[in-house]
């Protein structure tokens, strides 16, 4: 299903989770980067439209400002982020660069979302963008975003986006397979679910673990995002990002993953 459903998708959003886009070093991964990008330009030469929801502002902050790492103020973090943003863009400029593909950068606050003309603006420049066969990456703005205006995770910011574009199909690459009964990093005996068609009664039957280490999302963050989705038609499809050509995989059936199917 999960291949069927990737080849019939023409517009398809991708998010990128922190602790995906991180290498071990706690630094951007450079490789990761360029090898999902050669990837995602395969699939936009058989004509589909790709926009890329990418964590990691401060995970660069943090590996360029090192001497900041331990401050826990949130005008610091807030900086590192501002910094961090910089980098993250210039390593996604380089990766899609190597393809001939040209980027650009959207970065969006809850207000955004809320505001019909600031909605229909970023809906508009979204189309522009695939259109003209540049790459959108989108981030939630988190120099100027407090609790008050803040979107929250970037799972819940990739389902906004999803249904801001009218995308077809929602892939969030976390750090696991996909949705288990059970948190597999506590429970290895945890079993992974190939398919979800109801999302509240999935609630029912598994065991939520602990958010991750670099990212403020968890698997309920993905179910959130999956259920916002699901009543505009928008299938998700949640699998790890760490797999080797993790996207082409999904689309030829060699990795698993679990699919919520709209």
């Amino acid at each position: 299903m999960i291949t069927r459903l990737i080849a019939d998708s023409r517009k398809i959003i991708i998010k990128i989770g922190s602790n995906t886009l991180a290498g071990a070093d706690g630094k951007i991964n450079s490789t990761f980067l360029s090898e999902l990008a050669e990837q995602a330009v395969t699939l936009m030469r058989t004509g589909k439209q790709i926009v890329i929801v990418s964590s990691g502002a401060q995970v660069a902050g943090l590996s360029t400002m090192d001497k900041w790492a331990r401050k826990r103020d949130i005008h610091y973090r807030q900086a590192l982020c501002a910094v961090g943003q910089v980098e993250l863009m210039d390593a996604w400029r380089r990766a899609f660069n190597q393809h001939g593909f040209h980027i650009a950068q959207i970065l969006l606050t809850r207000e955004d979302f809320n505001d019909p003309n600031r909605t229909l603006n970023m809906r508009n420049t979204l189309f522009t963008l695939v259109d003209e066969g540049i790459v959108p990456i989108i981030n939630e703005n988190d120099t100027v975003s407090v609790e008050e205006i803040k979107i929250g995770d970037n799972d819940t910011l990739a389902a906004r986006s999803a249904i801001l574009w009218s995308a077809d199909l929602l892939i969030l690459f976390s750090d696991i397979d996909g949705l288990f009964d059970k948190n597999p990093k506590e429970h290895p005996q945890a079993a992974l679910i190939d398919e979800v068609r109801d999302i509240e009664e999935i609630r029912k039957n598994i065991t939520i673990g602990m958010t991750n280490n670099f990212g403020t999302g968890g698997i309920s963050t993905k179910l959130d995002a999956a259920e916002m989705v699901f009543s505009y038609g928008i299938s998700t499809i949640l699998a790890d990002g760490g797999k080797p050509r993790c996207l082409e995989a999904l689309a030829a059936g060699t990795q698993k993953g679990t699919l919520f199917l709209a």
